[in-house]
């Protein structure tokens, strides 16, 4: 049997998104994705691995929604150690996605939460936007020769701070905390107006994870022989 193209999601709505007939996801926070991952590939093998899902706006005027195909993933743990996407991928997507950016992708350990941050990181490395999973994907692709792409949705504009509700309502596992945040909210509840805007960039982001989940199972299932169909 022909081995599948993984796809890796950090957060549980991403992976519901990607799931389907003929695609393995593998759905982890990053202090656990490279075993995870590991695991899935020494089961299943793999023929390629796809990082898809949300990710943090780094240049100001990106809005929610907008797709960011990566050139490049750079490891921020790993002094921004460079690793380039499998270009015929990444280029066929970017043909099919018209309003996609190709840019590069920053990888980092933890929520870029703050918009002084995330402008910080902008001057760091230059990557138009930054998410917690396409560095420890790159570094394993690399590990064992496979190829990679990163297909990412920004899901917060540079210049927006996350409210601390926003933060309180997500679990270690990525998960949502219900509780979390109305108790965060009890504490501050001049945060509202912030978290609603939160929930409608998350929305958007959602849409646009669903119209691209299309997009990426045709070009790389059609155009690469993948067994993606359902991704």
């Amino acid at each position: 049997m022909t081995p599948p193209i993984i796809v890796v999601t950090g957060m549980p709505f991403e992976a519901r998104i990607a799931r389907g007939n003929g695609v393995l996801v593998v759905c982890a926070q990053n202090d656990t994705l490279a075993a995870d991952l590991e695991v899935a590939m020494a089961r299943d093998g793999a023929r390629g691995l796809v990082s898809f899902g949300t990710a943090g706006g780094l240049i100001p005027g990106m809005k929610p929604g907008q797709w960011v195909i990566a050139h490049k993933v750079l490891d921020m743990p790993q002094q921004a150690r460079e690793y380039v996407a499998a270009i015929g991928w990444a280029d066929a997507l970017r043909r099919a996605m018209p309003g996609a950016l190709r840019a590069d992708l920053a990888g980092v350990t933890a929520p870029v939460v703050n918009a002084d941050d995330k402008a910080a990181l902008l001057r760091e490395s230059g990557a138009a936007a930054a998410d917690m999973e396409s560095h420890i994907v790159a570094r394993v692709a690399q590990a064992h020769g496979l190829p990679f792409v990163a297909a990412r949705v920004v899901i917060d504009p540079a210049e927006r701070s996350l409210p601390p509700a926003a933060l309180a309502g997500l679990r270690s596992d990525g998960s949502t905390d219900i509780l979390g945040v109305l108790r965060s909210l009890a504490v501050n509840p001049l945060q509202l107006p912030a978290l609603l805007r939160v929930g409608k960039d998350a929305s958007l982001a959602r849409q646009s994870m669903r119209h691209g989940r299309q997009i990426v199972a045709l070009k790389l299932g059609d155009g690469f022989g993948a067994v993606a169909a359902g991704i």
